[in-house]
């Protein structure tokens, strides 16, 4: 078989694996909003940002997970929300007013 390399990120040190960033990925995509769905065999998370005084807003990134993964990206966002609080103080709450959404039917992956 040929070398996948080109393909694959390339694993320096046993059990590292070297991760590249573009810098159009690097900039990053505002988001005030996540719209999570889920089946039997994947996690669905949108990405939305909603401006005020728009009335419609568009999906900016779309996330796909395995369960396990979900599961891995809850408990690491956990740990890190505990250090940032533990850091800088609480993170608080302000009561969000219902944004009636509308994504038409849902669906099963």
């Amino acid at each position: 078989m040929s070398d996948q390399s080109n393909n694959n990120p390339k694993k320096s040190k046993k059990g590292q694996i070297n991760i590249e960033l573009d810098e159009k990925v690097a900039e990053g995509t505002y988001s005030n909003l996540a719209i999570i769905n889920h089946s039997v065999s994947e996690f669905v998370v949108d990405f939305v940002s909603i401006m005020p005084g728009t009335p419609k807003s568009k999906v900016k990134s779309r996330i796909i997970l395995t369960p396990q993964h979900a599961k891995r990206l809850l408990k690491a966002l956990g740990d890190n929300v505990q250090r940032f609080e533990k850091a800088h103080g609480e993170i608080k709450e302000y009561d969000q007013p219902n944004i009636p959404l509308n994504f038409g039917p849902t669906g099963q992956a």
